[in-house]
């Protein structure tokens, strides 16, 4: 997906989209015909998908194939045992400093965290801790670029796109080694 399709809207692109369930509630996954491009949890199916359309307003979203059905049980096999890889193409735009972050974030093995100090640091970059925390607040695509594995440099959680009880029960799992 370009820069300037993503301005427009999404417009002449067409988007596979699933939404279901998972042990952290709602999700829905979106695909273009490069690659997973977005991945949601919440506590409203309707509004995951209202917030996908807010996203690309002028994309043709359409329910998925028997291949699609399999990426989707991929991801949610991902939330339910984050040890597993996801090893799906994905569709990831944002600008150049976001993707900075969100390759270093990829980076971060389940199990292990860092703070966006630190974050910031390892990108050369150490005064941007809050550039950081804003690049991992955009980021569309979660569990598979992991901005739960960030955290304040006292080691306390913060905010988190989905809720901080999401964020919590992701590091739990990966600090265990399997899902609850």
């Amino acid at each position: 997906m370009t820069p300037g399709r993503l301005r427009a809207g999404g417009a002449g692109l067409t988007l596979r989209v699933a939404v279901g369930d998972c042990s952290l509630g709602a999700i829905l996954v979106a695909a273009s015909a490069k690659g997973i491009c977005a991945i949601a949890f919440g506590d409203d199916p309707d509004a995951l998908l209202r917030e996908l359309q807010d996203r690309f307003p002028k994309a043709e979203l359409i329910g998925g194939d028997a291949e699609f059905e399999q990426w989707v049980a991929r991801v949610v096999g991902l939330v339910e045992a984050p040890s597993l890889s996801l090893d799906l193409p994905l569709d990831i735009r944002g600008t150049a400093f976001q993707q900075r972050v969100w390759q270093a974030l990829r980076a971060i093995p389940p199990g292990a965290t860092l703070s966006y100090a630190e974050l910031a640091a390892r990108l050369g970059m150490p005064k941007a801790a809050r550039a950081v925390a804003r690049a991992c607040a955009a980021n569309p695509l979660a569990v598979a670029i992991p901005c739960h594995r960030v955290l304040r440099t006292d080691g306390a959680l913060s905010g988190y796109r989905w809720g901080v009880a999401r964020k919590r029960a992701l590091l739990a799992r990966e600090a265990e080694g399997r899902a609850d």
